[in-house]
């Protein structure tokens, strides 16, 4: 039954939270195909950029947007999950839609939902993650924009971005993750995020492990897309640190570009703006000037990436919840950061690799205060945590809390006690980083600050 039409914004995003969850997507684009034919194919109304791979989707998608707004082109962005309201996830020139539009949106294809949940195709009425997908070839279409940038939610072949032929079809980084539901291996992954590459896309690869590049390659082959390559088409050839960020040296489609500042911090940042760059240039069929690539990456803001959002003591906001993820990370924190000592605060889902986290984490960080997500039973309880942060630091060095409020004053008071380069690093989850950013705006706002 759909939500009353009296509904809040609130109540509706709860309501929708509660369809099949994006955690286990179903193996089908019927249901997505079915609702866009209904909605007159919204996901044909613009070119798209669909972006893959398993760290650094929700960066480059930032950086795609940027570089298409800075050469004057109105954008739409998909992205997932959000870290404080599902608006974050259909943002229009930027910035999100306002609730407002949200339910709006929601409102005038409800009908159209319903009518695709009646059929049950597979089996199953529309996911959450698919409806939402529809929202947003929607909210785009409507505004209308110039370019769509959509980042899977997970893997690509089944994925209901893919409901879309992508123009640009970017594959970032792949490593293990998902792996009870996209592979055990990187070939079964590699596999599974190809799904993106069809006929008459012009395929944009990151560097990748053998095993995945020749997966993709294969891909490429068999259906004729043509293929652009960092570290033989596009790359990074040279970075410093800087002030607030890094300088940049890009081997872009007309030559090397130097001198680009990017706010952000870490080679892994630098290597997804290499890739931004060259996707841009893949839908354009041209180079982009150097003024363009300047603006546009010297305008980027990617909330929660080695994100400093507090100060004394300083806090630090991550979304890293990999090994592959967390070891870029710990670099780039080393790199732009005095922290001594480090505290963390950390929680993690079920399905990660929590014991290797914790055994890099333990290389790094003094302390480590282990916490869960209020409310979601995909994480991992305290308990279950602390008992795998033990093993990797010793019980000495680990503390527990409830939950992310506990856990950042506990942070914040051992940094205190540590002295003035003592900082907290959250990392672990997106889900922990939007929770813990909640829970400082609502301090700020008790303080009125």
């Amino acid at each position: 039954m759909q939500p009353s039409v009296h509904a809040s914004h609130d109540e509706l995003v709860s309501w929708l939270i509660s369809r099949w969850p994006e955690s286990h997507p179903q193996p089908s684009l019927e249901r997505i195909a079915a609702l866009c034919d209904l909605l007159g194919e919204p996901q044909r109304a613009c070119p798209v950029i669909q972006i893959t791979g398993t760290n650094g989707k929700g960066s480059t998608a930032i950086m795609i947007d940027a570089l298409l707004r800075a050469m004057g082109l109105r954008t739409g962005r998909f992205s997932s999950p959000h870290l404080i309201d599902v608006t974050e996830r259909i943002c229009v020139d930027g910035e999100p839609i306002s609730a407002e539009r949200f339910d709006e949106i929601w409102w005038q294809i409800a009908p159209l939902v319903q009518m695709v949940d009646d059929r049950l195709l597979g089996g199953v009425p529309m996911t959450f993650f698919e409806v939402i997908t529809a929202m947003a070839y929607a909210a785009f279409a409507d505004a209308p924009v110039d370019v769509a940038i959509m980042e899977v939610g997970m893997g690509g072949r089944w994925d209901a971005t893919s409901v879309a032929d992508a123009q640009v079809a970017v594959v970032a980084p792949i490593s293990l993750d998902h792996t009870h539901l996209l592979g055990r291996t990187i070939a079964e992954i590699a596999g599974e995020k190809s799904g993106i590459i069809k006929p008459g896309s012009v395929a944009v690869l990151a560097g990748q492990t053998p095993e995945a590049a020749q997966v993709l390659m294969a891909r490429c082959v068999e259906v004729g897309a043509p293929m652009v390559r960092e570290g033989v088409d596009f790359g990074l050839l040279d970075r410093q640190p800087a002030v607030g960020g890094q300088l940049l040296r890009i081997d872009a489609a007309d030559g090397p570009m130097g001198d680009i500042f990017l706010p952000l911090y870490g080679a892994h940042m630098a290597h997804n703006a290499a890739l931004a760059v060259a996707a841009v240039e893949a839908l354009r069929g041209a180079g982009l000037s150097g003024e363009v690539i300047s603006e546009g990456l010297g305008s980027v803001a990617a909330p929660a990436r080695l994100e400093a959002i507090s100060s004394d003591p300083l806090l630090i906001l991550d979304t890293a919840h990999n090994p592959q993820a967390i070891t870029a990370t710990l670099a780039g924190l080393r790199e732009a950061f005095t922290a001594q000592p480090l505290i963390g605060v950390v929680a993690m889902m079920r399905d990660k690799d929590a014991a290797q986290v914790m055994e890099l984490l333990a290389d790094e960080l003094d302390t480590i205060v282990v916490t869960t997500m209020t409310g979601n039973p995909r994480a991992l309880t305290v308990d279950d945590l602390a008992a795998v942060a033990e093993e990797a630091f010793g019980p000495s060095r680990v503390r527990t809390a409830a939950d992310p409020a506990r856990a950042i004053d506990l942070a914040r008071g051992l940094a205190e006690q540590g002295g003035d380069d003592a900082a907290v690093l959250v990392i672990g989850s997106v889900y922990l980083a939007g929770e813990v950013g909640e829970v400082l705006r609502r301090l700020d706002a008790e303080l009125g600050l």
